[in-house]
Parts: structure tokens; sequence; C-alpha cells
């Protein structure tokens, strides 16, 4: 849905991504490119992030700021617990939220200027096991009014993670509770291996 928005409605419908824990890898931060099988660069953008600004991507993105948005955004989904870890990046935990008839935990976190992902500030939810169960953002790509409740569900583990397999996201009503509709985007993860 977020991305047919875009003019992009098929993109990543199915595919395989490589993620490292430490660093952006499934993407470049400061450039984004799309290469043949071969290698040879077929396309490349400098500075992605910057022609967000631009009137033409409120109403349609081409296949690099397409690209660029799900690197970063699979990145983040799939690296969180790791990127709390990293330099700049502040955390502290706020008041608990009560859904669906539990508790959950929330963690309050701001990421530094240059490390890319949806927004500076975001606050994710933790169960009573301890599974993230809810992330908050503000998808500024799309716009300041992007707010997002991005849900997290079919943990399995892997080798030393507990991965959910799962995720949907859906428009955030300034209240803080999320729409039940329009699904904004829906990720089924099939397999997980850690290397």
């Amino acid at each position: 849905m977020a991305l047919a928005s875009k003019g992009r409605p098929r993109a990543f419908r199915a595919y395989e991504a490589t993620i490292a824990t430490g660093e952006p890898r499934v993407f470049e931060a400061a450039a984004v490119s799309i290469e043949s099988d071969a290698g040879a660069v077929l396309a490349r953008r400098e500075n992605p992030r910057a022609f967000f600004r631009g009137f033409r991507r409120t109403l349609w993105w081409d296949h690099l700021d397409a690209l660029h948005f799900a690197g970063y955004a699979l990145w983040n989904y799939f690296t969180a617990s790791f990127l709390f870890l990293a330099p700049g990046v502040a955390a502290r935990e706020i008041e608990p939220w009560e859904e669906s008839g539990e508790r959950w935990r929330r963690l309050h976190v701001t990421f530094p200027p240059g490390l890319p992902t949806h927004s500076r500030e975001q606050v994710f939810y933790f169960d009573a096991a301890g599974r993230l169960r809810r992330h908050d953002y503000t998808a500024e790509v799309f716009g300041g009014w992007a707010r997002a409740a991005h849900y997290s569900a079919a943990h399995r583990p892997v080798p030393g993670l507990l991965f959910p397999t799962r995720r949907r996201v859906y428009p955030r009503r300034a209240d803080g509770r999320p729409r039940p509709f329009p699904t904004l985007v829906w990720i089924d993860v099939d397999d997980v291996e850690v290397a």
C-alpha cells in the first residue's frame, strides 16, 4: 500500500536480503544504486535522502527512491536491538502502554543525524517476555504526516536471536492508537539464517 501510493505497487513482492547488524550493508547510506547480475552499475544516486524533498516525490517515486526506502527500512527493522548500541543513540524507558489486554514496556530512542532511519525519534514496545511487539515512527520520506504503528509477531528462534517473522504497519492516530486499516506495509519472512 505505501509503495503503491508512490507508483511502485509491485516493488519488493518477493526478494532476498543480507543484512549486517553493525552497519548498513543491505544498502549504502550515502548512495543508492541498481546493478546488473554481473555487477555493472545501471543507475546510481548520491545522497538519496536529499532527493525526497522535491515536489515530485510527494506524488511518485522512481526505482532508486523505492530502493533507498526499502533498504534503510529493512536494515532498521531487522537490526533494531543492535542499533540501540550504536554511537550517538540515546534511549530511555518511558511509561508503559496498555494494548490488547497486555501491558508493554516502552523505550524512547533518539537516533543521531546521519544514521539512515525513518525519523530521529522512535518508540519501541516490548511485551512481558521481552519480545518487540510494536515500533512507532514517522516515515519522513513520505511526509511529516506519515505516523506509523509497526507491529511484530510470529517470533521465531534462530541461533542467538528471537526474530519476528510477521510485520504489519498501520497508520497511527494522534492519540497513539493505530488505525485498523489500511495496512500500509506487510512483511512475511520465510527464512532467517544467522552467519
